[in-house]
């Protein structure tokens, strides 16, 4: 069976290291490069061979969401997961804005970890904790502006007309990705291939102008879990 290969960009030498020999021993992935610096990493992250980035968030020169806003930009097709000591709103925020797949303290357990990958590259996000509905509640009671704000509050009839631009099935999909549903589970629920469920997400990306599955959970339940309006 071929093992999903990890690539960890962190400043600390001794945590990154750490982090690398948990992934060496697991049998489940395989360490593929270490980094000292995201710039390392940009410059070079191109000639590996990566499924998964572990990427820190504070370092020096670069910081990590700048190197998931550029990741992003790029297009880079490998799943990304933040490691930080900080777990401050406005870093999670920004994480999740720029399409991380996951927010994880570094103090984690290793099995922890390792479970989290494998989430991960299931199709899944993956936060500490209840981290969707603390920040759901966040946005509900948060006067965020500017780039903290994942998305300005939506009168309900903007909130209508969204829905309206979605199909029957792609609500669907959208309320079980707010419950936290895989693709698989998604698929088995609906009686519909993975493929199908695939495509639906990519529209709802789209259609939401969000740009992971974590942003769908979290527009939910900030736009219509306070609202007269159901997903069917």
């Amino acid at each position: 069976m071929n093992k999903f290969a990890v690539s960890i960009v962190d400043d600390h030498a001794l945590f990154r290291r750490g982090v690398a020999d948990i992934i060496r021993q697991s049998g489940q992935f395989k360490m593929n490069k270490e980094y000292a610096c995201g710039l390392d990493f940009l410059s070079e992250w191109h000639c590996d061979e990566i499924d998964i980035l572990l990427l820190d968030v504070q370092m020096p020169e670069i910081s990590g969401i700048e190197v998931l806003k550029q990741i992003r930009e790029l297009e880079a097709p490998f799943k990304v997961i933040i490691l930080s000591a900080s777990l401050e709103d406005e870093i999670v925020l920004d994480a999740i804005r720029y399409g991380a797949h996951g927010f994880l303290p570094k103090d984690t357990l290793p099995e922890d970890i390792l479970m989290k990958l494998n989430q991960v590259m299931q199709g899944e996000t993956v936060l500490h904790a209840n981290g969707i509905q603390i920040l759901a509640e966040q946005l509900r009671h948060s006067s965020l502006s500017g780039r903290l704000a994942l998305k300005q509050a939506l009168v309900p009839l903007e909130q209508q007309q969204l829905l309206s631009e979605m199909t029957q099935r792609e609500q669907e999909t959208l309320r079980l990705i707010a419950k936290g549903l895989n693709n698989k589970l998604i698929a088995r629920e609906l009686g519909i291939s993975d493929g199908t469920v695939k495509v639906y997400v990519k529209n709802l990306l789209r259609k939401l102008n969000v740009h992971s599955r974590l942003e769908l959970s979290v527009w939910v339940h900030r736009h219509l879990s306070s609202t007269h309006f159901d997903i069917h």
